[in-house]
């Protein structure tokens, strides 16, 4: 992208409808779920997750592409450096088995994998989008200029993903970067082989941790320990169905009051379910493919490769972040600690998340 190039005034404000419409929606159901304790977890969202988030938004709202271009390498090694960050005794929170967070001096912490998801999709579009001009001098790209960078950076973060351990956060960011890679007309037999070994690496990880294999199972089989490993499943499946067709009404949950486990984060859809019915739940669900509609809108009618790549990026992440989280609820996936977008409590996933909004209404200014 050349820096010549300069945006529209306008960006896409029927996305930005839809986005500010979820984002309510997440802020009543998450104010009905935290209502069962002292509300603190609520006024944490909005002071440490929307506020800064907010920010982040409108900063890379204004930031230009180009500059963002430039700089995803440069943020990569920082993001990387501060996931490296979590295994220092000193920096590292550990929450519910897994080292995740980063702690400053036990006043701030946050999980910079959360980050990793927008930075990542930042950075393989910049690096798919500069290899245009050796596209236009040669018919295929060597493994030297492309591929093996691409497998190079794929390989660390697997590996401190991995110790940390975070394996849906590495199938999300790793099939979004595999998605912008097929996009951008790479050679067909590379995809092909990042599959193959996708495949057989998420098999083996699975096949020989023990609490992985139990939740595979669990999924085939709920009824198989209903007071242990498939107990959230079973919990989160009747308050779905608890929910009708209306709903209970806002406030009304029953299923909160320590019958599903964690309803403000992993299981917040389905308390949504309960509360407000089907008919909140698919308007939810609307809502969501509303946003997958805008964000491809805008990757299909941007004629530079960086904008269209990060627009495809980030409207695929949300898209399938969304369906495991929703299906994990209703026996589609299996059960997993994966935030519904904008929604499930959580600081980090937030920020990055609405930053990663910035950006889309960004390169919808570069649209046609």
């Amino acid at each position: 992208m050349k820096k010549a190039i300069k945006p529209k005034k306008s960006p896409d404000y029927i996305l930005l409808g839809i986005s500010g419409m979820i984002i309510l929606f997440g802020l009543f159901v998450l104010a009905s779920v935290v209502s069962i304790g002292t509300g603190i977890k609520f006024i944490d969202q909005l002071l440490l997750g929307f506020l800064p988030g907010g920010l982040f938004a409108y900063m890379l709202y204004k930031s230009p592409l180009p500059t963002l271009q430039k700089w995803a390498p440069f943020l990569l090694f920082a993001n990387l450096f501060l996931i490296a960050m979590v295994f220092v005794p000193a920096f590292s929170e550990t929450v519910r088995g897994g080292t995740r967070w980063l702690s400053l001096g036990g006043i701030i912490s946050f999980q910079p994998t959360e980050f990793l998801k927008l930075i990542f999709i930042l950075y393989v579009s910049s690096l798919l989008a500069a290899k245009e001009k050796v596209k236009k001098k040669k018919k295929n790209y060597t493994l030297k200029e492309l591929f093996l960078p691409f497998l190079a950076i794929c390989s660390i973060i697997t590996l401190l993903l991995v110790l940390q351990p975070d394996l849906s956060t590495l199938v999300i960011i790793l099939s979004t970067g595999f998605v912008i890679y097929f996009t951008a007309k790479t050679p067909f037999w590379q995809s092909l082989a990042m599959m193959g070994m996708g495949s057989a690496a998420l098999f083996l990880l699975i096949k020989f941790t023990e609490y992985r294999l139990e939740r595979i199972i669990g999924f085939l089989d709920p009824n198989i320990d209903p007071l242990g490993a498939t107990y959230q499943i079973q919990q989160a499946l009747i308050t779905v169905g608890s929910g009708g067709i209306f709903g209970l009404g806002l406030g009304m949950s029953q299923q909160k009051f320590g019958f599903l486990p964690f309803p403000e984060t992993d299981s917040i859809f389905a308390i949504l379910a309960e509360e407000t019915g089907f008919i909140g739940s698919i308007l939810l669900i609307l809502l969501f493919l509303g946003f997958f509609w805008r964000g491809f809108l805008i990757a299909k009618n941007s004629k530079y490769e960086f904008v269209k790549l990060v627009s495809l990026g980030i409207c695929f992440w949300i898209f399938i972040q969304t369906s495991v989280s929703i299906g994990s609820m209703i026996g589609v996936f299996p059960v997993t600690g994966i935030p519904l977008p904008f929604i499930s409590y959580g600081k980090s996933h937030l920020i990055a998340e609405m930053a990663a909004l910035g950006v889309l209404l960004n390169a919808s200014r570069y649209k046609e």
